[in-house]
């Protein structure tokens, strides 16, 4: 659960964040009406974003917030100010501050500023690990999992270049994990003790975007109210992580050419001259050497950009990584939704293995979870899973989908075993009851007294069965049963 420091003495600043998080369980709320007692919250508590009033009452909060990055420096604070402390509260914002709010305090703003700095809390803080000699054994939380050829060439990469203080252009299609990668290389590198900041140039307006990156003066367009530190100012000793590059604007592409040329810029709107010291970290899904070709973006930038080069490989072309994958987001899935799903059916592998995956690791992440929200039993089935992954023109990836139902349960099996299962009779079992309970009530239409004479066992004995192994009467009755259906 994040936690979120407010140092303040005014109870209208408190009541404002009690009213914010009120409905938010997930948010733990500290409070602190000085500075001594907010270094001391800091010390013990280990918040994740901490706000800071500049006007306390024991001493000033910039020397509140000095002390703070002397205890952790990637610990995100935002100021809050009175009327006339905004100058004070920038010049803070250029030594590392994320942001600052002025009184009073706006009820969604501050809302959306906490969740800001939770994230980059997150990325700057949780370790990205690089996929372990054990799987199973693997942290459940943010890993680059996969042992293919192509994915030790990235494993190598990443180390190689981490350290190097030079620009890397990760490609790869959307959902491949380029944004993982970037951190991983910050995390690997000397820069690993100063921030990390995200952008991802898709995601916002262009005419947002070079504020957002360079900031700007009070007045330099209609709305600009205050100043504003971008982030290559925010960012000045660390790392700034670009994302889809290549759907940034022909102008902004220019100023950035500056920036790593020169390591200097200006703010929208004004004269000064800022020097900046950056890590440019950029990611892209296109084909940038067309786009440079067709004149939709710079080459001397492409080049510059492309100080070296990490390719990620799509999902479709990770073979056996596929099994790797599912078990650490079943493993993830279960921590977090509070389920016991222990294995993968050999039918519901099959339809996994058998579909493309436009989306990549991502889509398979959302599908596995979307599927053990389904899951009743201790086996996920092939019913449980999303219909798209069922749709008709999933197409296979050769060599690697199991021809027969006996190939399907030798892939089953090998992954559990690999897996380090602990109840593979009672997995194994409770496959082969769903598919034999369900052909025989789709060939009764139903009639539990006629399946259970079937089936040799009792009424009640079958319909703890229905129950327990998540059978439901009407879907075998109306379904065609057949082995890739996983019923």
């Amino acid at each position: 659960m994040p936690r979120l420091l407010v140092i303040d003495d005014e109870r209208s600043v408190v009541h404002t964040f009690q009213r914010a998080f009120q409905q938010q369980p997930d948010v733990q709320l500290l409070t602190a009406t000085d500075g001594e007692q907010g270094i001391r919250l800091v010390q013990e508590s280990h918040p994740d974003a901490v706000f800071i009033d500049l006007l306390l009452p024991d001493e000033p909060g910039l020397e509140v917030y000095a002390r703070i990055r002397e205890i952790d420096p990637k610990l995100p604070v935002v100021l809050i100010t009175a009327g006339g402390t905004a100058s004070t509260a920038i010049e803070a914002m250029q030594q590392g501050a994320l942001d600052y709010l002025s009184k009073p305090l706006d009820f969604s703003q501050v809302k959306a500023i906490v969740q800001r700095a939770f994230d980059i809390r997150r990325v700057m803080v949780e370790a990205v690990e690089i996929d372990p000699l054990n799987t199973r054994d693997a942290p459940l939380g943010d890993v680059l999992v996969g042992r293919c050829p192509s994915m030790q060439i990235v494993y190598k990469a990443i180390g190689r270049v981490a350290a190097q203080n030079v620009t890397v252009l990760i490609r790869g299609e959307s959902g491949t994990g380029k944004e993982l990668v970037a951190r991983a290389l910050y995390q690997h590198s000397t820069r690993r003790h100063g921030p990390f900041l995200a952008v991802n140039c898709a995601a916002i307006p262009e005419t947002l975007l070079e504020s957002e990156l360079f900031g700007h003066e009070k007045g330099a367009f209609t709305g600009a109210d205050r100043r504003r530190v971008g982030r290559f100012e925010q960012c000045n000793g660390g790392t700034l992580f670009l994302d889809e590059i290549g759907d940034m604007s022909p102008p902004l592409q220019s100023k950035l050419l500056r920036i790593l040329q020169e390591q200097r810029f200006e703010r929208l709107g004004g004269n000064e001259t800022i020097e900046t010291d950056v890590r440019v970290i950029a990611a892209t899904n296109r084909n940038m050497e067309r786009m440079v070709a067709d004149n939709e973006f710079r080459g001397d930038l492409y080049y510059r950009l492309n100080g070296y080069t990490i390719n990620l490989p799509p999902l479709r072309d990770r073979g056996d990584d596929l099994l790797l994958l599912v078990d650490h987001f079943l493993a993830a899935a279960n921590q977090d939704l509070n389920k016991k799903v222990r294995g993968v059916s050999p039918e519901a592998m099959a339809v996994l293995r058998g579909y493309s995956w436009p989306g990549n690791v991502r889509e398979l992440q959302s599908v596995i979870r979307q599927a053990v929200l389904d899951t009743t039993g201790p086996v996920l089935f092939a019913d449980a899973l999303p219909q798209v992954v069922h749709a008709t023109g999933a197409t296979a990836t050769p060599g690697v989908s199991p021809s027969s139902p006996a190939d399907a349960w030798e892939v089953f099996l090998d992954q559990r075993i690999q897996a380090g299962a602990e109840n593979l009779y009672d997995e194994a079992v409770a496959i082969l009851e769903k598919k034999l309970i369900s052909k025989v009530l789709t060939a009764t239409k139903g009639k539990q007294a006629d399946a259970s004479k079937i089936l040799g066992i009792t009424r009640t004995t079958l319909r703890t069965k229905i129950q327990k192994l998540g059978i439901s009467i009407h879907h075998v009755v109306h379904s065609d049963v057949g082995p890739q259906a996983g019923k």
